[in-house]
């Protein structure tokens, strides 16, 4: 699959981007500005983009979902072009659901203490030896990225926030991440 990040040196997005490649994805992006240590992670990946900026020549029919972030404005050149094109956009948490909706997903909420707690269930799974997929706001010793997606893990936990989802959708991330599967 091919996927397309507008704004991918956000915090979130270039380790959603990264752990998309690590898996075997072909990832590409743009943004604006992107700062580190996302320059230097996109870099040693091969995903940093060649010059800052919006370019929506980048994107063609062969790409099989944008992802968008929220540095993006609802007007980006990039996303007019994704819609144009017919492309299937998903917000950062939409895709996320659409990687696990098959899987047990346990989300983390509340207004203290939630990426303490999903650190502290990650260790748990990982110490006693179950696969899980992952997304949690912060750097996690033992852990290369913020955000580990597979193929074969049957159990999934995010870190549920009540940040809005994308500039085109202002639902909390919470409310996707969260929802049971159809």
């Amino acid at each position: 699959m091919h996927y397309h990040f507008i704004a991918i040196g956000g915090s979130a997005m270039h380790n959603l981007a990264i752990a998309l490649h690590t898996k075997g994805e072909t990832v590409t992006g743009s943004d604006d500005e992107i700062f580190e240590p996302s320059r230097s992670r996109l870099a040693a990946c091969g995903l940093l983009p060649e010059q800052p900026g919006w370019f929506p020549e980048k994107l063609s029919a062969d790409i099989d979902a944008v992802v968008l972030g929220m540095h993006a404005k609802a007007d980006n050149p990039e996303l007019l072009r994704a819609q144009e094109l017919g492309l299937k956009i998903y917000s950062y948490p939409e895709f996320l659901y659409n990687q696990t909706e098959n899987k047990t997903r346990v989300v983390i909420g509340g207004s203290h203490g939630k990426t303490t707690t999903t650190a502290m269930v990650m260790h748990v799974l990982k110490t006693v030896g179950i696969k899980f997929d992952y997304m949690v706001g912060a750097r996690v010793k033992g852990f290369d990225t913020m955000v580990g997606l597979s193929n074969d893990a049957q159990v999934a936990v995010f870190e549920g926030d009540e940040y809005l989802t994308s500039p085109i959708d202002p639902r909390p991330k919470f409310h996707l991440t969260s929802q049971i599967s159809p």
